[in-house]
């Protein structure tokens, strides 16, 4: 029997912040030495940052992360350390995993399945190593083994599988552990989407249990470079069990979990007799006493309510990394009374919220050091005040009603509220355009051009107070109305970020009366959301003896939804989608579903340009319609007509 004390240590990097980057590796491997860790993982890239982008090919990039690597590799004093980073090679960029122990480096194993689908684009900078293959690399002046390697450490046998490798059906552990690894490290950087811990807690111990070894999972953590959330969450397991498990989406620069395991020198003899891609490094492990197995899941999620949870947790914690990482001074939202700007608002409280309880009062507000005249005080209400505010801007055409919502919903959350009358500025507009035309504007003949003027008439102001105020507007169009192009562009779709343009409408819907009745685990639930969530979404532009609802311009949100799924997810043609509605809904006739169906693809063809303007989103899941991560489609195209004039021969023949 050998105890070895194991680490994973989740970071939150920048791309190129070289200081901060390295603050947060120096002060993790500092707090697993005070730990008594003998074997510490950290993040796949964790050195650069995993969002670089197209830096990567910057030759001046790859140097200054070996720059990086040097001045780190001293601090790893009788510890076992994995760095990733790039790692340039005979003119080919590889993804890799440098294992440096007692300041020594050992080598380098380079990522042999890349991430090139959705949000991913590592094959435009990396090349995938080939498996069984082995090279000498330098650094330095110094040659170190570079490739598919095992790390003979003396009392345990060290391999890696970087992320995506993990996730392939012929995964590298498998043969790594047929050649004798004890112990798999998997450096990650691996994006939050709903759910997905599930599938990443799935791998981690089907290798534990199948392949006979223990097995260290770490991540990112944060929103890193803008877009992607990464949710941390690193894992330890041993012989099939999960024998530590760290929190999930949390505040903090860096989370380190420990677990005791047990190695057992002889439970795998090596395939590879010769010891091809060996690295033997004889390491002096001390002595460690048992530990208990710590893997329960936090109350959030082992509760009944995990995908709302993990909204609230994901996109505020996004939002709390966009904002000081930009070193914005707070944010702008055009407060409507409806369901889309009342939970952007609602996740800005939520960012105040959770920052301040898992931080403390002084954490949170030294991340915010930037900021001028913080509150003297620890009063969440008073950051809200701050870092929020909240606009309400009415035409003729708005209630009383909304009104009411959105100052109300301001003031339980304790957001700074304003009222601009855009009315006149609105009616400026008709009349230079009616001018210039020589004649009146009506809503019969130009009702979406009235309707647009009123919602882009809105966006000059409240772009003026975030300039005002050197904060970040942010966008409340969701995904449903994304999808079909019911949204204005430069109206509700302008700003810096757009927090729930990932989001379906009836998701929103639901969320919002979950965090008016239940709220998320250690947090109040906010019961001013009552006048939001008893209307029926409106766009509130038209005159309001008209009566519209987002639902009578479109289709019911939930039809359109599933339309939605159907087409891009399951990539369904027009015919295929309505076969599949009728089967499946008893609530409304053949022929309106049909009727739904062509008015959906009509309007997705059309609407493309809309969703290529969008302002940055969030990926919270693999049904986003953002065409820069994951769902590209021609701005210019046929219009699926052939396929609808199929449907339409198939609904006149069942008429």
């Amino acid at each position: 029997m050998t105890l070895i004390k194991l680490g994973a240590a989740v970071l939150n990097q920048t791309p190129l912040a070289w200081d901060e980057n390295k603050h947060n590796i120096l002060l993790a491997i500092q707090q697993a030495r005070e730990e008594h860790v003998s074997i510490l993982c950290l993040p796949e890239l964790c050195l650069t940052g995993y969002g670089c982008e197209d830096a990567f090919l910057s030759a001046g990039v790859c140097q200054t992360a070996l720059e990086l690597l040097t001045e780190i590799v001293p601090q790893t004093e009788q510890m076992v350390v994995a760095l990733g980073l790039p790692c340039r090679h005979e003119g080919n960029l590889y993804n890799a995993a440098c294992l440096v122990a007692d300041g020594q480096i050992l080598g380098l194993a380079a990522k042999q399945n890349l991430a090139g689908d959705g949000l991913h684009y590592e094959p435009r900078w990396f090349k995938p190593w080939q498996r069984d293959q082995q090279a000498s690399t330098s650094i330095n002046g110094n040659d170190y083994p570079l490739g598919d390697l095992i790390f003979d450490l003396g009392a345990v046998r060290v391999a890696f599988e970087i992320c995506e490798d993990a996730w392939v059906q012929d995964r590298p552990g498998v043969r790594l552990a047929a050649r004798g690894a004890q112990l798999i490290l998997n450096p990650s950087a691996s994006h939050f989407a709903f759910g997905k811990q599930q599938q990443r807690r799935n791998f981690v111990l089907d290798a534990s249990r199948d392949l006979g070894v223990s097995y260290i999972y770490t991540n990112l953590l944060g929103n890193e470079a803008g877009r992607s959330i990464y949710d941390g969450g690193a894992m330890i397991a041993s012989q099939g069990e999960l024998v530590a498990a760290g929190p999930r989406l949390t505040f903090h620069d860096l989370q380190l979990t420990t677990a005791v395991v047990d190695i057992e020198p002889d439970n795998v003899e090596p395939a590879a007799a010769d010891g091809a891609g060996q690295v033997t490094a004889p390491f002096t492990f001390p002595a460690c006493q048992p530990q208990p197995a710590r893997a329960e899941l936090a109350a959030w999620e082992a509760g009944p309510h995990l995908k709302e949870e993990e909204f609230a947790r994901a996109v505020s914690l996004g939002l709390f990394d966009y904002l000081r990482k930009s070193r914005s001074h707070g944010f702008v939202v055009s407060l409507s009374g409806g369901a889309d700007s009342a939970t952007v608002a609602t996740l800005c409280g939520l960012l105040v919220e959770f920052g301040s309880s898992q931080l403390g009062a002084e954490a949170f507000a030294s991340k915010l050091s930037y900021l001028e005249n913080q509150p003297a005080e620890a009063d969440t209400s008073q950051w809200v005040h701050q870092l929020l505010a909240c606009v309400y801007q009415s035409t003729r055409n708005s209630s009383q009603t909304t009104r009411n919502a959105a100052s109300e919903l301001a003031a339980a959350l304790g957001a700074e509220f304003f009222e601009f009358d855009v009315d006149s500025i609105v009616n400026d507009y008709r009349q230079i355009v009616a001018t210039a035309l020589g004649r009146e504007l009506t809503w019969h003949e130009d009702d979406i051009a009235l309707q647009n003027i009123q919602a882009r008439s809105r966006a000059p102001g409240v772009w003026l107070l975030a300039n005002i105020r050197r904060a970040l507007l942010l966008a409340t169009s969701n995904r449903s109305e994304a999808a079909v192009g019911y949204t204005t562009m430069d109206g509700d779709t302008c700003g810096g970020i757009a927090p729930i343009a990932g989001i379906d409408k009836a998701f929103l819907l639901h969320w919002l009366r979950w965090m008016e009745t239940v709220g998320p685990a250690g947090a109040q639930p906010l019961p001013a959301l009552a006048a939001i969530t008893s209307q029926q979404p409106t766009a509130e532009l038209r005159p309001p003896e008209e009566g519209q609802t987002d639902e009578s311009d479109l289709m019911p949100y939930k039809v359109l939804d599933d339309i939605e799924r159907l087409a891009v997810r399951d990539k369904l043609m027009p015919l295929e989608i309505y076969r599949t509605l009728a089967a499946g809904s008893s609530d409304y006739s053949a022929s309106q579903l049909g009727q739904w169906t062509r008015r959906f693809f009509q309007l997705w063809s059309q609407n493309q340009w809309k969703r290529e303007r969008f302002a940055p989103s969030f990926h919270l899941d693999d049904e986003n319609l953002d065409p820069k991560t994951w769902c590209r489609f021609p701005i210019l195209s046929g219009g699926f007509q052939r396929e609808l004039a199929e449907l339409e021969k198939v609904l006149a023949g069942e008429a």
